[in-house]
């Protein structure tokens, strides 16, 4: 079994390259975060839906990330946005700092169990009661490619659905009900979820699972910078 340190050395080197495809959905957006809200971009990686927030009218957004690599490329091709490398939990900010936090494809690149409870814990705390945390990522493809995929690659990682690549990175998808757990353990409750087909950088098409979550703690009474609407979980 591979170390965390390797999965980090992949995006300090062959992986701050990568272009990465993984769309933002500004229907969804829009319809929980307003653009007054404190937005944190959680594995901004090299700020592309950062640069995306702030082109859309959202003033005051920051991206993390934890690889130097890609923060560095970030601000070559993004100057002026806000962007920081954090190696370490807890992040730098005060607990509620934020009204809403992005989390796009991040726990895809993070296969080990204890590591991603630890970054949704971790926007947990920053997330203020009542702010939103919008999760995208890939649930476990159906398809005979990736069952083969996941197949090849399960006696060495022992987890169903991690799996490598052939440019060295180790990756995971996941069951739906995994993720939901994670953002509930987490504090908050799903609200809303929409499923849909992206390109990944590979060229590929997957389906992905979008979740709109709410920190709990809020008075129900409060309209809050979020707003509810409808679902589209099946």
């Amino acid at each position: 079994m591979r170390s965390s340190r390797d999965f980090l050395r992949f995006w300090e080197t062959t992986g701050s390259a990568k272009t990465f495809t993984h769309p933002l959905d500004p229907e969804l957006l829009d319809a929980y975060v307003p653009r007054g809200a404190r937005v944190l971009d959680y594995g901004c990686g090299y700020g592309r839906l950062t640069a995306e927030l702030v082109e859309l009218g959202y003033g005051a957004v920051r991206g993390v990330d934890v690889s130097a690599a890609l923060i560095d490329r970030g601000r070559r091709e993004h100057p002026g946005l806000d962007l920081m490398r954090c190696a370490e939990f807890p992040l730098p900010f005060e607990d509620a700092a934020f009204d809403a936090a992005l989390l796009f494809v991040v726990l895809t690149c993070v296969p080990e169990d204890a590591a991603q409870s630890a970054i949704v814990a971790e926007l947990g705390r920053l997330v203020r009661p009542g702010g939103v945390l919008y999760l995208s990522d890939v649930p476990l493809q159906d398809d005979t490619y990736h069952r083969e995929l996941y197949g090849r690659f399960v006696a060495r990682h022992g987890t169903y659905g991690v799996f490598e690549t052939a440019d060295g990175g180790v990756f995971r998808h996941h069951a739906p009900e995994r993720l939901r757990g994670l953002v509930r353990t987490a504090g908050f409750s799903v609200v809303r979820e929409r499923t849909g087909s992206v390109t990944t950088p590979d060229g590929r098409t997957a389906e992905r699972l979008q979740i709109i979550a709410r920190r709990e703690g809020s008075d129900p009474a409060d309209d809050g910078p979020t707003r509810t609407g409808p679902s589209d979980r099946p």
